[in-house]
């Protein structure tokens, strides 16, 4: 984890909430940390990769006034989510809300090239992550919980966990299995005072080191042909997971899903014929 600024030792000991990401990269999770820091949290980034990038980050909201520390993370690795966990609190003080936003892609594969060890990897960084997270830190909220301080944990899925399309067999299965999750620990921990959300991100997300990184040289024609406001903006998505995190408790969303104005949603099955034959695509008008 990054060397801490003079003064982060009176941050931990409880002038400032903590925010826990679990995929920091550039897109969503990156512009979640921002938000939160900027409404005075202390943010703490984590990532698998790309040092330079999350130092860059991290510098940034340090830069803008807010508090914020990077540490690169293997989620997969036995005991690293736990780790940072334990860690977390221990250097900056009670995680008050969290981010679980590990992305599964393994890409658009038929069965017969969709290998064992690739089909658990998406369960491991979709599922299994999720649950060890939970597992780590929601005791945790739990308790404090009791004296009035009710943690949120929000957690970033996708169309898959709604629906499985050819070709999505690892995907769509571990996010269905993430949402099964939040399911049954919010019905677990919501009576106890944490906020758990299923947020279902239900289109393309204009991030570079993402879907920038899957599609290469098509990113940017992709982005011509959406057209304004044709993807979801991360930095309007924080907006999102900001509220989610500071809702009343009379007043708790346990499953919202997002999409650009012009998209179809997921649960469209009889969309116009001029629209994506997958179901998915250009809604509103196009001149």
């Amino acid at each position: 984890m990054s060397a801490p600024e003079p003064g982060r030792a009176a941050m931990g000991n409880g002038a400032r909430p903590v925010f826990l990401v679990i995929g920091a990269g550039a897109g969503i999770g990156g512009n979640a940390a921002r938000r939160f820091a900027a409404g005075g949290y202390h943010a703490v980034l984590a990532r698998r990769s790309d040092a330079a990038g999350l130092e860059r980050m991290v510098g940034e909201i340090r830069q803008a006034g807010g508090s914020a520390s990077g540490t690169l993370l293997n989620a997969a690795e036995d005991g690293a989510i736990e780790d940072l966990v334990a860690r977390t609190e221990a250097e900056y003080g009670p995680i008050q809300a969290a981010l679980y936003n590990l992305g599964a892609q393994i890409g658009n594969r038929a069965l017969a090239d969709t290998p064992h060890r690739l089909f658990e990897l998406g369960w491991r960084l979709a599922t299994f992550g999720l649950f060890r997270l939970a597992h780590a830190l929601l005791p945790r909220m739990a308790a404090r919980a009791q004296t009035g301080a009710h943690g949120a944990l929000l957690v970033t899925s996708a169309t898959a966990a709604m629906r499985g399309n050819a070709g999505q067999h690892s995907h769509a299965a571990a996010m269905g299995g993430r949402r099964m999750l939040c399911q049954t620990l919010n019905a677990e921990f919501a009576p106890q005072g944490v906020h758990v959300v299923h947020v279902v991100v239900d289109g393309p997300v204009d991030a570079p080191d993402t879907l920038g990184k899957l599609m290469g040289d098509r990113y940017q024609a992709f982005k011509a042909g959406k057209g304004a406001d044709g993807l979801i903006d991360p930095k309007a998505l924080a907006e999102t997971y900001w509220h989610l995190a500071h809702q009343p408790r009379n007043c708790w969303s346990h499953e919202v899903d997002v999409r650009p104005w012009s998209d179809v949603p997921w649960w469209n099955d009889n969309p116009a014929p001029e629209i994506d034959a997958r179901g998915k695509g250009l809604a509103g008008p196009t001149e």
